[in-house]
This record gives C-alpha cells, sequence and structure tokens, in this order.
C-alpha cells in the first residue's frame, strides 16, 4: 500500500513508479475499507476523480508542487460547483467560486477528493455535534475525533488523503490533529485568505492544514500562502519574518507553564506524556523556562465568556432566525449565547484582550517559543456525551488564547500515553514564525514519533535540504557570538531584527578571544592578530539578517565592540561582532577555550 506522504508521492511520480490514474484507483480502494462514511459530507464521484488524475497527464511534478497529490477540505470551505453544508442541511447551498485557498492547490496540481465532516457551523472542539455523524477516531474508535475539523483530520490520519484543510477559531485545527496523531499548522492570521469561508468569528478565523510530516505541512502551507486584496482580514507577512534554519534545538529556549496553570483535568497519563516530552525536549539541548501562564489562560477564558460568541451569533443571526430548529442543540444554545452582550461588552472586553496582550508580550523577551500540550486531555465519546460543555471548554485550555493574541502555532505528534492514546504537544510562536516552528515541530515528532496517524507507515527521514540555509539577495550573513548566540539573553534583540539561524562555523586561526566583564551580561570582545602563529579559531554562529536591519543592530552594540569584516575557516569573508585592540588589553584572555560557549561552561 503506497504511503501518501508527500516526499513518497513526488519520488514515485519522478520515478514512473506511481501515476495520478493509479494513486486514484488505490484511494478508492482506502476509502472504501476504512467504511466511515462519517467522515464525507461530500465525496467527489470516483469517475470525476479519475477525469481529474488524467487531466495532469502530459504535465510534470516539478512544474506543480503539489502534482497528483490528493487532499481533502472541510465542508465550511466553497468548492465551485459542489455543496457547502457546514454540517447544517438545511443551511446547504451550492458554491459559486471555489475559496482562494482551495484554487491555488488545485493550480498546484493537487486532486480534490471530497469535503469533510466538523463540529456544525466550526463550533465546538470534540467532533461530535454533526447530523452527518461522528466520524470515527483513526488511532481510538472508543475516542472522540477532535473538533471541529474532525473529518479532515481522520481522513489524514487513515492515509485517505496526504493532507487536507481544517479551520482554526479556538484549537479546531490542533486538538483534532493531537488525537489522530497527525500535524496540524495553525496559521499566523491573515497568512492565508479566509474568503470562501463561512464565518465562525471572521476576526479570528483561519484556515488550517492537518498532514503526516511538518514538511508536508509547509509545503501545503507555502502554496496557500498569499495576500488577497478581497479579504479584510488578509495580511502581507513582513520582510523580517523569521524564516527557516533551525537544525537543531541546541540552545532554544521553550516556555512552559507551572503550577496551578499546567492542567490536566485528571489525566494522569497525559500529564506523564507531557512531562516525558519536555524530557525530550531538554535532551535535544533546549531550555526550559517557566513562564507566567495567567495572561494567557485569562484570554482563552475571553472566547465563550465573553463577547466574541456575539461574531458567532452576527455571521449566522440570518439564518438562526429563519431555522432554529436547524441547528445541533448544542451548537444553537452557544451561538443564542452571543445575544447577551451589547456595545459596551464588547468594548470593555478589547480593552481587557489589549492589556493582556500587552503583559503576555515580555514573555517572548525570555523564550524562543512555548511548549504546550495540544490538549490537557482526551475524552471517549461517552464521556463527552455525558458532560458536553464542559469537556469541551476543557479541550481548548491551551488553544482558545492563539489567535486572540496574534500568534501561530503547530502542533505535532509526540508519542502516546500510557493509556495508548496518543499524545501531541504544540508549539506556540509569535506571528509569521511559522516556517521557524515548522522546523522546530519536525525535530520534535521525529524524535518522539515513529509512524504516521493511524497508518503504521514509519515516519521518514528529514528531506535532504528540507531547512533552507541560503541567505536571501536581501539578505547579509552576520557572525555573532557571545550573548547574541541562540540561548544567552540578547539573542531576542537579533529575532526581532528579522535575524534566523543559519548554521555554527568557525573563524579562520588569528584571532583571539577575550571576556569583557565589565559588561552585563559579560560579553566576548574579538580581535584579529597581525600574525597568524599568535592566533587561533574561534566558535560562532552565523546568522542572516535583512540588510535593512544592519543599521538597528549597529545601534544596539556598545562600545568598544562593533562590526567589521571577519575571515571563516573556510577562507570566506562575512560580516561579524569585533573588539577594539585597546579594549582587549583590560579583557580576560579565554582564547585558549576555543569559543565563548566553552568559555562559560566553565563558569558554571
Amino acid at each position: 500500500m503506497t504511503s501518501f506522504d508527500l516526499n513518497t508521492l513526488r519520488s514515485g511520480y519522478r520515478a514512473g513508479d506511481i501515476t495520478p490514474a493509479g494513486l486514484i484507483d488505490e484511494l478508492i480502494e482506502k476509502i472504501a475499507a476504512h467504511d466511515d462514511p462519517r467522515t464525507w459530507i461530500y465525496r467527489v464521484p470516483d469517475d470525476a476523480l479519475r477525469t481529474a488524475a488524467q487531466a495532469l497527464t502530459g504535465k510534470s511534478v516539478d512544474d506543480l508542487p503539489l502534482y497528483g497529490i490528493p487532499f481533502a477540505v472541510k465542508d465550511n470551505i466553497d468548492v465551485a460547483g459542489l455543496p457547502t453544508t457546514a454540517a447544517c442541511p438545511d443551511f446547504s447551498y451550492i458554491a459559486k467560486e471555489t475559496a482562494p485557498v482551495v484554487q491555488r492547490l488545485l493550480d498546484a496540481g493537487a486532486l480534490l477528493i471530497g469535503k469533510t465532516n466538523l463540529d456544525q457551523f466550526a463550533t465546538g472542539l470534540v467532533g461530535v455535534r454533526s447530523p452527518y455523524g461522528v466520524p470515527r477516531n483513526a488511532v481510538d474508535a472508543s475516542c472522540v475525533p477532535g473538533g471541529s475539523s474532525s473529518g479532515s483530520a481522520v481522513a489524514v490520519s487513515a492515509g485517505l488523503v496526504s493532507f487536507s484543510l481544517g479551520t482554526d477559531t479556538a484549537g479546531s485545527g490542533r486538538v483534532p490533529a493531537g488525537f489522530n496523531n497527525i500535524v496540524g499548522v495553525k496559521p499566523t492570521k491573515g497568512l492565508f485568505s479566509t474568503r470562501g469561508v463561512v464565518p465562525a468569528c471572521r476576526t479570528l478565523d483561519c484556515v488550517s492544514v492537518f498532514a503526516l510530516t511538518t514538511e508536508d505541512g509547509a509545503a501545503v502551507r507555502d502554496v496557500m500562502a498569499g495576500f488577497d486584496p478581497e479579504d479584510g482580514y488578509s495580511r502581507r507577512a513582513p520582510a523580517d519574518a523569521r524564516r527557516h534554519g533551525v537544525p537543531d534545538l541546541a540552545g532554544l529556549r521553550f516556555g512552559v507553564p507551572t503550577g496551578a496553570y499546567l492542567k490536566f483535568f485528571g489525566d494522569d497519563a497525559y500529564q506523564a506524556a507531557f512531562h516525558l516530552a519536555v524530557e525530550d525536549v531538554k535532551s535535544l539541548g533546549a531550555a526550559l523556562v517557566e513562564i507566567d501562564f495567567a495572561p494567557f489562560a485569562e484570554t482563552a477564558s475571553l472566547l465563550y465568556d465573553g463577547p466574541w460568541v456575539a461574531e458567532r451569533y452576527v455571521a449566522l443571526r440570518a439564518f438562526l432566525e429563519k431555522s432554529p430548529d436547524s441547528f445541533h442543540p448544542v451548537t444553537r444554545a452557544i451561538v443564542e449565547n452571543g445575544t447577551n452582550y451589547d456595545a459596551a461588552d464588547v468594548y470593555a472586553a478589547t480593552y481587557r484582550l489589549a492589556d493582556l496582550a500587552r503583559r503576555s508580550e515580555t514573555i517572548w523577551h525570555d523564550i524562543d517559543a512555548m511548549l504546550l500540550p495540544t490538549a490537557g486531555s482526551m475524552y471517549t465519546l461517552a464521556e463527552v456525551e455525558a458532560d458536553p460543555i464542559q469537556l469541551n471548554s476543557n479541550l481548548g485550555y491551551y488553544t482558545n488564547f492563539v489567535n486572540l493574541l496574534d500568534l501561530a502555532a503547530i502542533a505535532v505528534p509526540a508519542g502516546f500515553a500510557a493509556n495508548n492514546r496518543p499524545f501531541g504537544v504544540t508549539l506556540v510562536g509569535p506571528a509569521f514564525s511559522d516556517a521557524w516552528l515548522a522546523d522546530l515541530g519536525g525535530i520534535i515528532h521525529r524524535y518522539a514519533a515513529t509512524t504516521m496517524g493511524a497508518t503504521g507507515v514509519a515516519l521518514p527521514e528529514s528531506p535532504a535540504g528540507s531547512i533552507d540555509q541560503t541567505p536571501a539577495a536581501d539578505t547579509v550573513l552576520v557572525a555573532v557570538n557571545g550573548a547574541y548566540m541562540r540561548g544567552p539573553p540578547l539573542n531576542c534583540q537579533l529575532v526581532e531584527l528579522g535575524g534566523r539561524f543559519v548554521r555554527e562555523d568557525r573563524t579562520a586561526a588569528h584571532y583571539r578571544l577575550y571576556s569583557l566583564d565589565e559588561f552585563s551580561p559579560i560579553r566576548p570582545g574579538m580581535v584579529r592578530v597581525a600574525e597568524p602563529a599568535d592566533g587561533a579559531s574561534i566558535a560562532l554562529e552565523l546568522w542572516s539578517l535583512p540588510k535593512t536591519a544592519i543599521g538597528g543592530l549597529l545601534v544596539q552594540i556598545p562600545a568598544p565592540l562593533g562590526l567589521g569584516t571577519l575571515e571563516l575557516a573556510s577562507g570566506e569573508s562575512v560580516k561579524g561582532f569585533l573588539c577594539e585592540a585597546a579594549a582587549a588589553v583590560d579583557g580576560k584572555d579565554i582564547t585558549g577555550h576555543g569559543g565563548w560557549r566553552a568559555y562559560l561552561s566553565t563558569r558554571d
């Protein structure tokens, strides 16, 4: 049976071992064998699938980034000529236009297989609020599939498609990923167009991606991303957005909540699984930093205990007034609650959110990313049936704040808990850190997991070259040592200027390194010597920085330090941190340690 991860399919297409037509025939058999029609609300007819596959004849996998890749779309996203139901039969309409995010995928050669089930009107994190039934969790049939993008996650985990689209307002693109042992990409708001999506909360809504690997998610993300001038909430990624360049986790700082803010709702197996994941990340060289999670927890509570629920009411008001009995009972209760808020409540909550956002900003000076459980527990179908509101609320504890605070996130598998249920972690970072988070997530995924979804197929090794280490034309390489390296306290300044780590390297063998202890924090000073015999090769890091940010870096560097041109061991010349020779006279010569990190290790 063919693995549907993108690397396998691309390799098969290039070698001629796989054809789009042959893949579609295999996929049709897979869907029949899976035997769960509740995954789908609409399936493209088999003949139409074969026709779409044949249309790729004569086209090249090297010209179309998603050539012959099968995918599914959550049924609150429009595809021209197909019904959009949002899991409400009476709401159904035939879409006249295809949502731009879907059209980008089709134009890239992807093959649409069908539209998937969801919590009605994308309201819920459990995946059981649909008149079309409950999609069977692909890993553990006794448990909820997660929502609201339930069918989309199940289809990927079961190996019925390579990737799928969901939506994410409060965690709908992350919780189902965690419960089905797959990757869930929650992009920065506005990175993907939301035109052609039935809105839940327009100010918060994101289209999300489910995939078998972080590389697959990144490939799909790169196709979908782009400014849409017809979408009022679309945004252009800034030129200094944090990009690829993470070969390992060494020196990175991950923030974790502690004490009463680290909640597992009585689930000892999930609690143990998270602590194991934390130890895994530490063993990969990262540092764990305890953070004040209070502003994030309070922000999360605003989503359903505040006037943002009125946004759901605004989106559905006309249909609710016309057909109130068409709603799932729980969905109707949530949406009608939106009538309980007035304009004064909205302003009061908006002011509170601004205060919480400002308070939360400070943690990003101390950490590179947040490391959280994707969910604090995983519930059975019976448990959710007995307590549908509270258990659904529990599932949003680690997810609800992300869109309100304009953050990016990626959910990745982190193995299985002691009760054999899939467990996942979510990495959260500032807006437009999407590509960087995907690199981090891929490292954690491959360390903790062995198979993809519920397929039983081994997780492939990271494709060669998946980390882009080639600086763009509008950037400059800067050699960094001391407090600007990964981990020390001034690294955040480099990151805020758009810097991205490229690689570790060494200077040519004619430099000396000094510790300038008068600074706080202490810093190294590197001086070039006249005679090579008097120098040594010094370890450092190379970072790529936008050319427009060089001035911003210079004004932050205190004398006697500055930027100059230095020579690497390879003979390449790059810009880098150097020190005035006169200042080094009073410094402590630490050249014999070979680098700043090695010297600091002797001070611990």
